[in-house]
């Protein structure tokens, strides 16, 4: 038995070659693109979602102190750009919302307290949640730093930073 001779066929195996390894290529790179604009709605999206329940929680707590007009009827809490300092650089949208949503549940003890007496606890609040460590996605841990608060028609605003928190060695 013969054995056909392959050098006749290495154009066609070249050929061959290139088209398999260009269909590898694109498929790659689209893959890529897909992955990004996925991501992209995906962060969007997040952020609506939160956007959504703060806006369905304001609601809520207008409706509640409606004849009430000397009280806090809703918390706003705001992340700032730490550039000074290493703080939000490795945040994503969904861990920006879980520490917005879990200071906004450790400040709700202000829901429905005057807003002429909100300095008796301000000061302890602000001591309290100095430096809190909350736990974001089940195993990051960021510390939070309360640099602002501002009560503006019934509204306490709270601007915070978030750094990664570092474990000390012991």
């Amino acid at each position: 038995m013969r054995v056909p001779p392959f050098e006749r066929f290495t154009r066609l195996m070249q050929a061959a070659a290139y088209i398999v390894l260009g269909s590898i290529l694109g498929a790659m790179a689209y893959h890529a693109v897909f992955f990004m604009n996925f991501n992209a709605l995906r962060d969007t999206n997040t952020e609506l979602e939160g956007k959504l329940s703060e806006y369905e929680d304001r609601i809520e707590k207008l409706n509640q102190f409606k004849d009430q007009h000397t009280v806090v009827k809703s918390i706003s809490t705001t992340l700032m750009d730490g550039k000074e300092d290493e703080s939000d650089a490795s945040l994503d949208e969904q861990s920006k919302l879980s520490l917005k949503t879990q200071l906004k549940v450790d400040l709700s003890v202000f829901l429905g307290t005057s807003i002429y007496k909100i300095n008796t606890n301000a000061e302890l609040a602000r001591l309290l949640l100095r430096n809190k460590i909350y736990l974001v996605g089940g195993n990051k841990e960021y510390t939070v730093d309360i640099r602002t608060v501002l009560l503006v028609d019934n509204v306490l605003q709270v601007w915070f930073v978030a750094a990664k928190y570092d474990r000390p060695l012991h």
